[in-house]
């Protein structure tokens, strides 16, 4: 995987584990420190299309937030367990966009959310506000241990842009590698 790829050669992750989230292809990725992958698993993502969190969104009541405007940022998030209003343990990606990684909310049963994360395509796994759904286990057994008592990276593959746009780290560190 080319990001993770240059997440490790680069440093990027300032030896942190990190996450990275392919939005096109609906899936996490969980790496240790070191690059050696923790697990994956299917996710549920914003329903709009876009690399874009809408000004202010992170502000305003979920009753008011439209449907084109419920998207899941690109980029690159330093991340922290916590918990949220209700005091459900979470994985805050950007607080200020209220963009979390967290297990899969399953109170609207017309949403269908876990059947979406269990079928084999990402065609059905936009439906949320923006945040991240995981499954309930891969949650407890693979994103809190990497995070536990520390911080960590979470990069979310742009699907609008250009990759190289979204992280210029990455791009600065190809034009170098391409100079002769």
């Amino acid at each position: 995987m080319q990001v993770a790829d240059w997440v490790l050669n680069s440093g990027n992750n300032r030896h942190l584990s990190f996450v990275i989230i392919d939005k096109k292809n609906a899936k996490a990725f969980v790496f240790h420190p070191d690059g050696q992958l923790r697990g994956a698993a299917a996710v549920l993502l914003g329903e709009a299309i876009g690399d874009d969190s809408v000004p202010g969104i992170g502000e305003r009541a979920l009753s008011t937030i439209l449907p084109e405007e419920r998207t899941t940022p690109a980029g690159r998030f330093v991340a922290r367990l916590d918990r949220n209003l209700q005091g459900k343990d979470i994985l805050w990606v950007d607080y200020g966009a209220a963009i979390s990684l967290h297990r899969v909310v399953t109170g609207n049963p017309k949403e269908r959310r876990g059947k979406r994360l269990a079928t084999p395509s990402s065609l059905d796994n936009r439906i949320s506000y923006g945040c991240i759904n995981v499954p309930v286990v891969f949650f407890n057994n693979v994103v809190t241990p990497a995070f536990k008592n520390t911080k960590g990276i979470v990069y979310i593959l742009p699907e609008t842009r250009p990759l190289l746009h979204v992280f210029a780290d990455m791009r600065a560190a190809e034009q170098a590698r391409l100079q002769p």
